[in-house]
């Protein structure tokens, strides 16, 4: 099975979450210049919820919202084995030193400031899925030979 082949079939999912209308659409409008399917998520009770049902392979995340701030997402993210290796783009208003060291510690993969560059943004989520895409690859590779290893080690049958 051709394996590359097999990849570029499926587009990459990215979970956009933001409370605001216009900033859901910029984002969203931004993303036409990339093969993907988009999702959105108003808040991040919903978000979590989204990534549970679509697994999505990138996450722009709002920090600012209501009923739980883009920190507590990523937190319970990457606190999640089976959400952990999904990459996370926190999309930010905020430049304070102490907010960026906040979001490294919640496990953000990376940050965008608002207003959005989109060259920057869309540069950010493509090295991203590119790093997702190769994870990806180097987990079914290792999980192949440690089936190889295991057969070897069994012995003929």
């Amino acid at each position: 099975m051709d394996q590359h082949k097999d990849d570029t079939s499926r587009l990459p999912t990215i979970l956009v979450v933001d409370d605001d209308q216009q900033n859901l659409e910029l984002v969203q409008a931004y993303l036409e210049d990339i093969e993907c399917q988009t999702v959105a998520a108003r808040d991040g009770i919903e978000a979590l919820g989204m990534v549970t049902r679509q697994k999505p392979d990138l996450i722009l995340l709002d920090v600012m919202m209501p009923k739980m701030s883009g920190f507590e997402v990523c937190r319970r993210l990457k606190d999640d084995p089976q959400t952990s290796d999904i990459p996370v783009i926190m999309v930010t208003a905020l430049n304070e030193f102490g907010d960026i060291e906040r979001g490294i510690d919640s496990g953000t993969d990376d940050f965008v400031s608002k207003p959005i560059n989109k060259l920057e943004l869309l540069t950010r989520i493509r090295t991203m899925l590119k790093l997702k895409h190769l994870t990806d690859r180097l987990q079914r590779t290792l999980a192949y030979l440690g089936e190889i290893e295991k057969h070897a080690r069994a012995g003929p049958s």
